[in-house]
Order: structure tokens, then sequence, then C-alpha cells
């Protein structure tokens, strides 16, 4: 299989088939997609992609009660190599700021007490709980198994008429103070403004989805026929086959094959030998990829073995593809 990196639009990232994830993240929490009162928001910065070879350059929560912030921090982490330009670019974190800034192994106990067995709540939050997760275990700190809430999910549920779904993009439709600038603050508290106007806009009844967790039980492929009878024939599902497996985070699979349909893709309940794509939810994807197979991913390598062209990908690279995310 070949090296892939799926970076979301807010330069977090969702990987694949990289030699890096060998582990399962067996003990990692549920995702949830409810309204809570107490939680701690969070948001790593960080000097790559990579939970397993990348390093935690900076982390900021805020914590929550009854809908009102009680406490806040914000740590600089020293990571063991030189940071990368294009990190220091991005999020304005100087080597310099980091000369006097604890380790990973000093800051990390720190940052677990003040996390404590809360729900986490962050914007594309798998990203930073892969990064939790990966460095506790390094530091036999035991598994980060908190639950999560992703706040960009919320979004494209509650604001389907946005096009694209960048935090920056969310809060300025929500017209929320904060501004975000990639540091890790900054971030954390206009994800907690935006959780907290999509919540508040739920419960005055201004939204059309309340609390309804959408499902794709009873979903049949075949059922699934265009909205359209032009095409975009440079989109590359263009007169594709499209299977998806695992459970996926921002459509259904009903919605997520309507989206293939209308792109003139053809989406198919099983892998066959005519399948081109196999998307596999990203909450799946390594447990898919590493762990126990689904039966459509043995299928998929089987029909490769004998030659056949299947790519499989995960649900955030079918989202480029499809134009939801942008590189």
């Amino acid at each position: 299989m070949p090296h892939l990196i799926t970076i979301d639009e807010d330069g977090k990232v969702v990987e694949s088939l990289d030699r890096a994830e060998k582990t399962v993240r067996a003990a990692k929490g549920k995702s949830l997609f409810e309204f809570i009162s107490n939680y701690t928001v969070l948001d790593l910065e960080t000097t790559g992609f990579s939970p397993s070879d990348d390093e935690i350059i900076e982390f900021a929560g805020i914590k929550v009660r009854d809908d009102k912030v009680v406490d806040t921090c914000n740590v600089l982490i020293k990571p063991s190599s030189e940071l990368d330009g294009y990190i220091s670019d991005l999020t304005g974190i100087s080597e310099e700021m980091l000369i006097d800034a604890p380790s990973i192994e000093q800051a990390l106990p720190q940052i677990l007490d003040f996390i404590g067995k809360d729900i986490v709540i962050g914007y594309n939050i798998s990203f930073d709980v892969n990064f939790l997760y990966e460095n506790t275990e390094k530091l036999s700190l035991g598994a980060f198994d908190n639950d999560y809430l992703d706040v960009r999910r919320l979004a494209r549920e509650l604001l389907p008429d946005m096009s694209r779904y960048k935090l920056k993009d969310v809060a300025k439709k929500l017209e929320v103070i904060s501004k975000p600038s990639h540091r890790a603050m900054s971030d954390t508290k206009a994800t907690l403004e935006c959780y907290q106007k999509l919540k508040l806009g739920c419960n005055n009844g201004d939204y059309a989805f309340l609390h309804k967790i959408k499902t794709s039980k009873g979903f049949d492929a075949k059922d699934i026929t265009p909205e359209t009878n032009v095409f975009d024939e440079s989109n590359p599902l263009f007169e594709k086959y499209v299977v998806f497996t695992g459970k996926l985070e921002l459509h259904t699979r009903a919605e997520a094959a309507q989206i293939v349909a209308n792109l003139g893709g053809i989406c198919e309940n099983t892998v066959t030998k005519n399948t081109d794509y196999l998307v596999i939810g990203d909450m799946d994807y390594t447990g898919n990829v590493v762990g126990e197979k689904s039966s459509k991913l043995i299928k998929a390598e089987a029909y490769i073995a004998k030659g056949r062209n299947i790519s499989i990908i995960s649900e955030t690279t079918f989202y480029k593809m499809i134009g939801e995310i942008k590189e």
C-alpha cells in the first residue's frame, strides 16, 4: 500500500496507510454527537502530522462547568528536535519561545490532570485525541480514553449551506468574538464559542437539526440515483464505482452515496471486480487497515492481489476528491 496522508482544511491530518500507524488505538474513547454542559475544550499545535512520529509543541484547554468557563490551561512544550520553518510560520511559535519550555515528559502529566475524565471538545478533535493517546502510551501514563466531540461535525450538520468548514469560516458564520490563528488558545476559544452558539441556536429552534443523530440504517446503494443530468467529467469519481465501509463522521452513507451519484459515479453495496474506490470512515480507518479488517476490505485486498486496480482511501481523502475539503 502507498504512504498517504490526508490533511483537513485547518491543517490537521487524518493519516492513512503509514508505517507509523502500526497500532490500533483500542482504548480510544467514543465519538459523541450531542450538546453537553460540562467538558474541556482543547487544541494542540504540533511539529507535523503523524501522532506516532511528530511532537506536541503547545496545548490549550478551557474547562467548562454548567456552560461557564471555570479554568484555563496554556502550555508551550519544547520538542526534541528543531522546529520546521513551515510550522513556525503557520503557528507563530519560534525556537526562541520554546527554549525554557518544559518537555513533553514534564508537561503531559499537568495537561492530563487539567483534562481529567472530561469529555473533550475540539475542532477536528480526532487529530488532537490521537496525539494525546500516542503520547500517554509512549510515556506509560495509561491510554487517553476520554470521549470526545467534534465541533466541525456539528457545524456540517447544522450549517449545511456553507461551502467550506474551516474553523475560521464557521467562526465568521456564527459571528463569534474570538478569531482562530493557529495558536492553541485562540483556536480553543473560537471552538468553544462556536460550540456554544450552535447549542444556543438549537435550543432556540433556529436550526432544523435538533439533537437528532442521522444514521445510514437500511441504506441501499441501488436506491441512489443522480439528482442532476449535468456532471463534472473532470472529477475523479465520474463514472467510478464506489463502496463505503465503516462509520462516516461527516455524512451518512446515503448522503455520501448521493454526492457520488451527483458527480456521475456509481455506488455499490459491496466490493466487486468493478469497484474503483473503497472509502473507509476516518474513525475506523486505522482499525480496518491494521487491525480487524472488515469483509469489504478483505474482498478489496483479494481483488488487488489478483491485479484489480482498487484504491482504498480514508473518508477525509474522499471529501477532498469531492471538493468539500481543500488542499
